[in-house]
């Protein structure tokens, strides 16, 4: 009886010990919980926009999974956005999330926090700088091929002649977009400026430009708000004009459902806010570094009427 006793005791005494222990006979980590971190955000895109706030929207989902917190800023000036990273720095956080539509206009600050210790990964716009700037990988979409997608979805719909609509002056993503699209469409692409992403005004220069050339069967917008001005345009033309996008909001999976958008092309921008922060955060939990000296791609992914349904359920409640 009494060795059957001292065996369960070192029986229970053993458990213990597992419990305490991983398989490979190392410690249990530390409880993540613990880790006190503030992770700054700082994009180039108003958090009003449809798109920009569902990037927000995935970056405060983050901070609230993970027990992190975040702080998000914003501005499509890119001294401002500068001067919003320089100051992130200054209040030393454990890591910065930054989008880079002028790259040049940011490198400076970007390597100022790096050499401060400070972990950066890039998002959204970035994916040919971010390795030289120091981040640890870039979260989104390789633009070209984005734009090669788009151009391949126009020659199955049978376009020739399309505009690709730039809102924004100097943003290097927008300008791969485009040509992506000429690279590989068949047909003919030109470039239409207007200035920013106001609908009214969108829709004007866009109806100017069809009026001005009736051979043009498509127009690419690279922005979903943009994309409802080129809509408008089409229906007050009465025009039978295919009008695609990038970037989603309801309104344009609602288009995308009746017809008067024919696709679009979904980066997930709900993915680059919510891995931006997470892959930071697994940076100080674990010393993780993801991506393996390569992006980590978001998209693209196509949104068209076969699929606008399902879509919609996750743009309704803000995640796509």
């Amino acid at each position: 009886m009494t060795s059957r006793r001292t065996l369960m005791a070192g029986l229970a005494a053993g458990a213990l010990l597992l419990s305490a222990c991983s398989g490979t006979g190392q410690s249990e980590p530390a409880d993540s919980g613990s880790l006190d971190l503030t992770i700054a955000v700082v994009t180039h895109g108003d958090p009003a926009d449809a798109f920009w706030s569902v990037v927000k929207a995935g970056a405060e989902r983050a901070g609230e999974d993970l027990g992190v917190s975040v702080e998000y800023n914003s501005d499509p000036d890119v001294t401002k956005q500068s001067e919003l990273i320089d100051t992130a720095v200054s209040k030393d956080v454990d890591g910065i999330v930054v989008s880079m539509a002028e790259p040049d206009g940011l490198e400076d600050s970007i390597k100022a926090a790096v050499e401060a210790g400070i972990p950066v990964i890039t998002i959204n716009s970035g994916i040919d700088d971010w390795e030289d700037f120091g981040a640890i990988t870039h979260v989104g979409q390789s633009e070209t091929i984005a734009g090669q997608a788009a151009g391949d979805e126009f020659n199955e719909l049978g376009a020739k002649n399309i505009l690709c609509v730039i809102h924004e002056a100097g943003n290097v993503g927008l300008e791969q977009r485009c040509d992506g699209a000429k690279k590989n469409f068949e047909g003919t692409v030109e470039n239409l400026q207007v200035d920013g992403t106001d609908t009214a005004k969108a829709s004007e220069k866009i109806t100017s430009a069809l009026q001005a050339d009736d051979s043009i069967d498509g127009v690419l917008t690279l922005s979903g708000q943009v994309a409802l001005g080129a809509a408008q345009a089409v229906e007050d033309a009465g025009s039978e004009v295919q009008v695609a996008t990038f970037d989603l909001s309801t309104d344009v999976i609602t288009d995308i459902q009746d017809g008067s958008i024919s696709f679009a092309v979904d980066q997930q921008p709900y993915v680059q806010g919510y891995l931006g922060v997470q892959l930071l955060y697994l940076k100080a939990l674990n010393g993780n570094e993801v991506g393996g000296g390569q992006p980590v791609y978001s998209g693209p992914t196509l949104v068209t009427k076969d699929n606008a349904a399902e879509v919609e359920e996750f743009a309704k409640q803000g995640t796509r």
